[in-house]
Formats: C-alpha cells, structure tokens, sequence
C-alpha cells in the first residue's frame, strides 16, 4: 500500500483525502491519501521522512509552499517561475518540488470566461495561491495583472520575485488605493485566506460597488462564501476554487503516477463531501 500526503497547517479542512482516495479506488491504484498537520518548526523533519519507499506523492499547502522549496533537491520550472511549492515529487531517491496551482486555476480561468481574455485583473493577496494565479494569468494573454496586500511589502516581494523569474505585465497598488481602481479590473481574484471559514468579505461593500458589471469574480476558496453571494446581487458573474482545487490535484496524481486522471469521479467525491459536511 502507497500513502500520498497533504503537509500543512492546519489541514483538518480539506477535501484532499477524499478526492484523491476516489481517484486510487477508480484507476486501481493501491494507495491511501493522508493529512499531515507540520507545524514551520517540524518542515525541515517532515520533508526529510517522505523519502521512505512507500510514499508515492506529496502536496504542500498553507503555510509552506515558499518554505519547503530550499528543503527540495530539484525544482521543475513552473515552481521555479511562481516562487512556490504545492506538489512533491519524488523519483530515484530526488524529491523535486513543482507546482499545479497555476494550471488547476487555468482551468477555472477557461471555464468562466464566456469572451476573450481580460485585458486586466487585480489580486487580492500575495501569498503561494496568488504567485501562481499571477503567472497563470500573464501565461493566458493578460495584458495587465496587479497584486495587493494589506501588508505592502509581502506584495512588493512578490512582484520583485515574479519579475526576477521574467514574468512580465505585474504591478502593486496599495490596499487603500483599491477603490478608485477596482473599477478598472476585468477580472478579480481573491486569493487571500478571508472567506475561508465564517461569512468575513475580504474588501468593504464600497469597493464591490466599484466593480465594473461586466467583470468576473473568482475566489479560491472552495464554497459559497460573502464576497461571491456579494457580487452576485451586483449582477457580476462569479465563481469559487472547486475547479481549481480538482484540477490542480488531479495534475498531481499525474505526476505522481504518470496516469490520466478521473477528473469526474475526483469532482464527484468533492462534492458529494460537501454536501455531505454542510448537513
């Protein structure tokens, strides 16, 4: 029996095991998807133990997607170009650190779109998740992406980083600035952890009333949260991170395992848990 993994903290909330274990169960694969809850100080010991022989894969999250990427022996270029880890591949003994993020939220990104691509987007975080949507958007044809935080400086590394590993077209404003240029955005993505748990909005009313009524809204988080139910009595169309959460895991299985994928059996599982834990 292979064990796959999630590394975070906390991880108790996620719907990782369930999606992936669907998966092992339909392409008959004997393995069991596991929560490893690693505090910052016990990274460095975890990540040295997955070298064990029945580990098949491992996934990084929250708060560790920058942190674990010194603690790899090779890095694939995508991960090199974001700044961040969200999968861990091991082979001959290697671990090599990539990330799927971007390519699960390309995927959300083609689904919502009814037209062409944007011309502009604006982000609201700079953490791992916001790395990827970022060089995700730039690889789709935006012309101009923009990154703010509340903490100014988390989003100016950001950028610096993401420009250092040429990505072009990436700007920051300020998070006080956000109303009089929200409006300029066609698409916004939330990729801050607000919303995650509770009904807390990451911007004030105001701002959403800026928004531009032909603009799309994505947030990553993976349930109907205030900001979605907000722009949708505005009339703007919105989407949550469930396509990404599905498409960025099932790229990871590929690595893992060199396997298509039952993409509709691993949305399957996630949602039926959904409805499952909201009753």
């Amino acid at each position: 029996m292979k064990r796959a993994a999630l590394i975070g903290d906390p991880v108790s909330h996620s719907l990782s095991p369930v999606m992936h274990n669907a998966a092992f169960a339909a392409m008959g694969i004997e393995a069991a998807y596991e929560l490893w809850p690693t505090s910052p100080a016990d990274l460095q010991v975890r990540i040295q133990a997955i070298h064990a022989g029945d580990i098949l894969g491992v996934n990084v999250t929250v708060p560790h997607k920058q942190a674990v990427i010194p603690l790899c022996d090779d890095l694939s270029e995508t991960a090199r170009r974001i700044g961040a880890v969200n999968t861990l591949v091991l082979r001959a003994g290697r671990i090599t650190g990539d990330n799927t993020d971007a390519y699960g939220f390309s995927r959300t990104f083609d689904a919502v779109l009814t037209g062409p691509v944007p011309g502009t987007a604006l982000i609201l975080g700079a953490g791992g998740a916001a790395r990827a949507v970022a060089v995700a958007l730039v690889d789709a044809g935006v012309r101009s992406v923009t990154i703010t935080n509340r903490t100014r400086s988390r989003a100016d590394a950001l950028v610096e980083t993401l420009r250092g590993a040429g990505v072009p077209g990436i700007d920051v404003i300020d998070w006080n600035d956000l109303l009089g240029t929200v409006g300029d955005a066609a698409l916004l993505v939330n990729a801050t952890s607000i919303g995650w748990h509770g009904d807390e909005i990451p911007v004030a009313p105001v701002v959403l009333d800026a928004l531009d009524p032909a603009s799309v809204v994505i947030d990553l988080t993976y349930r109907e949260t205030a900001l979605l139910r907000a722009v949708r009595e505005r009339g703007i169309v919105a989407t949550d991170g469930l396509p990404m959460l599905i498409h960025q895991g099932a790229r990871s299985l590929e690595l893992w395992t060199g396997l298509r994928p039952p993409v509709d059996v691993m949305t399957r599982a996630v949602v039926d848990e959904q409805a499952r834990r909201s009753t």
